[in-house]
């Protein structure tokens, strides 16, 4: 009987799948779905006692001891980073922020909301103006340009994993007249620098990683002994697992975030041989909701220019699929971090100091 389910759910699935991809399916349905996907991660994440629950987040931190820094980083690079930065740029807001952002009140738009995040990064981060800067993983600059403004005797360094993000960045310094900022495009597990920086900070990069031990102990050897290094990266409020393409229903990981991790909101406490804990805070999950739900209504506002882009990029046989995989993508996400009133999967903000 077990397998009969099996085969029936697996069919079903394909069926699903192959209505989205012909644009055929209501975002009610999409939405359903979805939350009955995230309703069985939650079956499966959850153990019994606690005594279990603390067996599997340490089984997790164990097996990515073992493993490299990162797997698949061209992946990722080709799934969200080599698509035409105009995409982007039509439905971010104006800091092309790829990451959540935070609703401070109910009247925030998505620029409001970019800021205030920005800010509280270096609020938390305690920076100055003068302090020497490392952006790593630092995407289409949000930060690197918001402290550059903010702070104009700052020196800072990026690292990006695309070409098209360091011509974006670099062609917004020249904009704005801004001269402190160098871009370097290179694949963190593997890139070297012989700098030290005051502050380090790492926004979305460490969903990405496998092994945060290595990873931790490459950021320490950058910094000064009185740096301090800022993570923030989503999260699971109890549990991490890996995004693996093993089923049909896994067709996000297939081509939003292979070779990448949830995290457990804890799970960087377990990687302390060269960093240490300074401060930790979670955030609802419904600030990336809301965020997420931002993105859907601008794509859906400037369709006709995306479809577009996609055309260019993919192709017209594949434009109108893409298109709804990048749509049903933004709705994901809404989904996931707004479920359950944005307390199971939220954000979390880390400060180390180095050891």
């Amino acid at each position: 009987m077990e397998k009969i389910v099996e085969v029936a759910y697996a069919a079903s699935v394909k069926t699903a799948l192959t209505l989205l991809e012909k644009n055929l399916l209501p975002d009610v349905v999409i939405r359903r779905l979805t939350r009955l996907l995230l309703a069985s991660r939650l079956r499966s994440g959850y153990k019994p006692t606690a005594e279990l629950q603390l067996s599997d987040i340490l089984r997790f931190v164990n097996s990515i001891k073992e493993m490299p820094i990162a797997i698949n980083t061209e992946m990722p690079k080709t799934q969200h980073y080599e698509l035409p930065t105009a995409f982007f740029e039509l439905v971010l807001g104006r800091n092309m922020k790829y990451s959540s952002c935070y609703f401070s009140n109910d009247s925030s738009n998505l620029e409001d909301a970019e800021e205030a995040m920005l800010a509280l990064y270096c609020e938390r981060a305690k920076v100055e103006d003068g302090h020497i800067v490392l952006d790593v993983g630092c995407g289409w600059g949000s930060l690197s340009l918001y402290i550059a403004r903010k702070f104009s005797n700052c020196k800072l360094t990026g690292l990006c994993n695309s070409k098209t993000q360091k011509a974006f960045i670099d062609e917004q310094c020249r904009k704005l007249g801004i001269k402190n900022i160098k871009i370097i495009v290179g694949d963190i597990s593997t890139f070297e620098d012989e700098g030290t920086y005051d502050r380090v900070f790492s926004i979305g990069m460490f969903e990405h990683m496998k092994n945060y031990g290595k990873l931790l102990k490459k950021i320490g050897s950058w910094m000064k002994e009185d740096s301090l290094l800022f993570v923030h990266y989503f999260c699971h409020k109890t549990f991490a697992y890996h995004f693996e393409d093993v089923n049909d229903d896994d067709w996000i990981t297939r081509h939003f975030f292979s070779g990448g991790i949830m995290p457990s909101a804890n799970l960087l406490l377990y990687f302390q041989e060269n960093v240490s804990i300074v401060d930790h805070w979670l955030q609802n999950g419904k600030h990336y909701a809301n965020t997420s739900e931002e993105w859907l209504k601008q794509m859906d506002k400037e369709i006709v220019a995306v479809k577009e882009i996609m055309e260019i990029t993919y192709g017209k046989e594949e434009a109108v699929k893409w298109m709804v995989y990048w749509r049903t993508f933004f709705i994901a996400v809404a989904e996931l971090f707004g479920y359950n009133n944005g307390e199971e999967w939220m954000v979390a903000h880390f400060i180390f100091k180095k050891k």
